[in-house]
């Protein structure tokens, strides 16, 4: 039932001609784009309440005002039009319905159980493989923790297809005991595959019967005098009560996401504890925008019916979401999610007990994080208007593009942009470049490369245009700089360059504002929040630049990113590889566990992770 925009809508004849029955809502602005999604079990009494003379907020106020049109589709039902309602959003994303503004798909672990010698691996993307997903994880740490639990104790193979086949003798993983070697057919496809079962039980959270089979083939084995392998089967079940000690809680094997939400206008934060097999594995914090949002309640909902209606694996959705108050529309939910997961799920409002517990950590979290997140917003906000009062410029700058260099002795170059706003990094925004074609260790051909094909974009209006340029050097880079805004005519943007003082310690840095054909030094003290600032963006700008450098050079080189961690030599990194069986398990390990290597200090254990997670 679509209405003809125009600049004035008609909402008393609209609603002359409306249908009482359930269905999905949008409204339209003067050029035809869609403000809002809403559904509603009455669209009448729903879009009706849109209109009425008082009682409105002034966020809702300022929507009304915008509506040039509205359009509606009738469904059968309210589960119907919950369904419709999310397919909509993720099509249009309307600007004032919540947005989550985190599209990155959630890990799985997957089992490739179509191989004789069945692979367990981390996973991220469509489920359309053959084979068993487990999950889903709420991080990459959690789900790399459960695969490092199943590598000591059940040792299914993880190593690549390619690196399986090809194998002529047992690698690393073999000698310490985290594989039981298949690659070289030192164990019986039979024997392989109990091993895969166990997993499988341990990742569907069936614990108890894990622990039973376990428990009998360790008897049946004794009994026929494989004294050995009942000890290996010991170990096993040894390794596994210890991990049901730290890590498991009593829930009964069920699945469960426990949400809170607080709101602080115009902030909103919604806290996710995840518990999977009665383990809790991880939890998230999700700042949504959400214009409308007057209730803590309804960000609930509007959060619950996006995240789990919309294009969600009915598999990933957990048999129970537990939220800490009442929902106005909880039944409907209920019956959406249920729908969509063809099996019941419980949105549970009133829990008690251990669950209890998880709610309260859930809303405490929900608390923290947001009152973390408005620190960080209102203390960057305040680090733009001094930056405008020392560059004394006319308006707060809305937007800062910083570029950085990064080489080793000319090699592997590569050219880095980061943007921020008055919200801070706008990581959508960054760019990397290859830069190729110069003399090695040219750092100004380099730059000059990188801004013209920056600014080839942006004078085309593919991108915005930044306030300030802020560039990682001195006069040279400067200079650079300043000739390739000249030749696109762009010389309207601030030029700043911010270089290291002959100290190169923070806080002494040099600071040039290009004006015209000259440089002016720029002096701030060490305590000011603009040189904070701009410190903030310049080492944002460098890692990002030296992490897509590492990435070039260590593809072109094919050697260990250890070799480059100073203080680990060679013996170390021997004992290293030796105890965790890889450099990708090294990268799993936390600080506290590479510690326990032989010969690894505390401070070469922190050197080593920081190392290792600096990307």
């Amino acid at each position: 039932m679509p209405a003809k925009p125009s600049n004035t809508f008609d909402h008393k004849g609209f609603l002359a001609t409306l249908t009482s029955r359930p269905g999905v809502y949008r409204m339209l602005d003067a050029q035809g784009g869609v403000l809002y999604v809403g559904k509603a079990c009455n669209l009448k009494l729903r879009v009706g309440s849109y209109f009425r003379a008082s009682g409105l907020s002034t966020k809702t106020l300022a929507l009304v005002e915008k509506i040039a049109a509205m359009e509606v589709t009738v469904t059968n039902s309210e589960t119907e039009a919950l369904l419709l309602e999310q397919s909509l959003i993720k099509a249009h994303r309307p600007a004032y319905n919540i947005q989550l503004r985190d599209d990155k798909s959630y890990p799985y672990i997957f089992l490739s159980d179509q191989d004789t010698y069945p692979r367990l691996t981390f996973y991220r993307g469509s489920r359309k493989r053959k084979g068993r997903f487990f999950g889903p994880y709420p991080s990459a740490h959690a789900t790399r923790e459960t695969l490092q639990i199943l590598q000591k104790v059940f040792r299914v193979r993880q190593c690549e297809d390619s690196y399986f086949k090809n194998r002529s003798r047992p690698c690393l993983q073999y000698q310490i005991e985290r594989c039981t070697g298949p690659c070289v057919n030192l164990i019986s496809p039979q024997d392989y595959a109990r091993d895969v079962h166990y997993s499988t039980l341990f990742l569907q959270g069936k614990s108890n019967l894990l622990v039973r089979e376990l428990i009998t083939n360790m008897e049946a084995t004794a009994l026929s005098e494989n004294f050995e392998k009942a000890a290996t089967i010991r170990d096993q079940l040894i390794d596994l009560r210890r991990i049901q000690e730290q890590q498991f809680v009593a829930n009964q094997g069920q699945d469960a996401d426990i949400l809170a939400a607080e709101l602080r206008q115009p902030y909103v934060c919604v806290h996710a504890i995840y518990v999977r097999s009665g383990r809790i594995i991880g939890s998230k914090s999700h700042f949504p925008r959400f214009r409308l949002a007057e209730t803590a309640g309804e960000v609930l909902a509007a959060f619950i019916s996006q995240t789990y209606l919309g294009d969600t694996k009915s598999s990933s959705i957990p048999a129970e979401i537990i939220v800490p108050e009442v929902l106005e529309d909880g039944p409907g939910l209920q019956a959406a999610l249920s729908y969509v997961a063809e099996r019941k799920i419980k949105l549970s409002m009133r829990v008690r007990g251990h669950r209890a517990q998880w709610l309260q950590l859930a809303v405490t979290n929900a608390r923290e994080s947001i009152q973390s997140h408005i620190s960080a917003k209102e203390n960057i906000q305040e680090r733009f208007r001094a930056l405008q009062e020392a560059l004394k410029l006319d308006s707060v700058p809305a937007r800062i593009e910083c570029f950085d260099i990064s080489h080793t002795g000319g090699e592997g170059t590569v050219g880095a942009c980061v943007v921020f706003d008055e919200n801070g990094a706008v990581k959508s925004d960054y760019r990397r470049f290859n830069v190729k074609d110069i003399t090695p260790g040219d750092d100004y051909g380099a730059m000059e490369q990188v801004l013209d094909r920056r600014f080839k974009r942006l004078a085309k209006g593919e991108a915005k245009l930044p306030d300030i340029l802020l560039i990682d050097g001195g006069k040279g880079q400067l200079t650079q700089a300043h000739a390739m805004l000249g030749k696109f005519q762009l010389q309207d943007i601030v030029l700043l360059g911010i270089a290291k003082g002959i100290s190169r310690r923070a806080g002494q840095e040099t600071l040039f504002l290009r004006e015209g054909e000259r440089h002016r030094e720029i002096v701030m003290v060490s305590e000011s929040p603009a040189l904070h600032l701009l410190q903030q963006v310049r080492d944002e700008a460098h890692r990002f630049a030296i992490t897509g450098h590492r990435q070039r050079r260590s593809k072109a080189r094919n050697v260990s990113t250890l070799e480059e961690i100073e203080g680990l030599g060679p013996k170390r990194r021997r004992e290293l590889l030796r105890h965790f069986g890889g450099q990708q398990e090294v990268k799993k390990a936390s600080a506290a566990e590479i510690l326990k290597v032989t010969g690894i200090s505390k401070k070469l254990a922190e050197t080593i992770y920081e190392y290792l997670h600096s990307n």
